[in-house]
């Protein structure tokens, strides 16, 4: 978790009502907003990620996600220090969502700072966008909702937020109509999935049913194989 003040509210990965599983945050000291939020993060701040994460996993963690999908330059770093599956950003997903619509059509990326959003980012999960059809999407420099995350405000209008939001999603399909899937790179946006599935009509993805798959593939699922084997003694 980066360091922040600004609302969690259900759906964002801050709040624990968001998961379908028990999770544990941990707060990187330093980690503010301003020093994620560039072209790549602070690196003096890498160092503290990794052992944030060998923490976690030494409490017994099945997975680890971030709360900030600009932190993909920190991947490799961070899932090489640990052995158990990392999700940095939801950016991770672009080259399967790709693929699963087609690899004809671009996939929407949806973020708070268009400029901010680089090559850099892409190449630290592994894709770059001379391989990748991507159309970035990014909000206003006077939008309400990037006052709230990025400068880091302790209270929010949830109606404004969620307006912004509406907004980015309509600029989106306008701009880039012909788009197969949507990726949000930012994790805020995630309480308004529904809400921009419904405008958008593709399927939207983000860090939280990334995550969710990363935890998936730990949990051992038993199959009952006697329903074609017919009755047993």
């Amino acid at each position: 978790m980066l360091s922040t003040r600004f609302p969690r509210i259900p759906g964002d990965v801050g709040n624990a009502y968001t998961w379908p599983f028990p999770v544990k945050y941990k707060v990187v000291e330093g980690a503010e907003p301003e020093r994620i939020m560039g072209t790549s993060p602070d690196p003096a701040l890498l160092q503290r990620f990794v052992d944030a994460a060998k923490e976690l996993e030494s409490f017994g963690v099945g997975a680890i996600t971030t709360s900030c999908g600009f932190l993909a330059p920190f991947q490799k770093q961070i899932a090489a220090a640990v052995t158990i599956p990392v999700v940095t950003s939801a950016l991770m997903a672009a080259p399967l969502v790709y693929r699963m619509t087609g690899s004809s059509r671009p996939v929407g990326i949806l973020t708070e700072r268009a400029p901010y959003l680089t090559e850099a980012h892409f190449n630290g999960v592994g894709w770059s966008s001379k391989d990748i059809n991507v159309a970035v999407h990014g909000m206003p420099e006077d939008a309400y909702f990037p006052s709230v995350f990025i400068g880091n405000k302790p209270e929010a209008d949830i109606d404004q937020l969620e307006a912004d939001v509406r907004q980015l999603a309509l600029t989106a399909i306008r701009k880039t109509p012909d788009m197969g899937a949507l990726i949000f790179e930012c994790v805020n946006f995630v309480p308004w999935t529904r809400m921009v599935y419904e405008i958008i009509n593709l399927p939207v993805f983000h860090v939280v049913n990334a995550a969710e798959m990363a935890v998936s593939g730990s949990f051992r699922r038993s199959y009952q194989q006697t329903w074609w084997r017919g009755p047993q003694p």
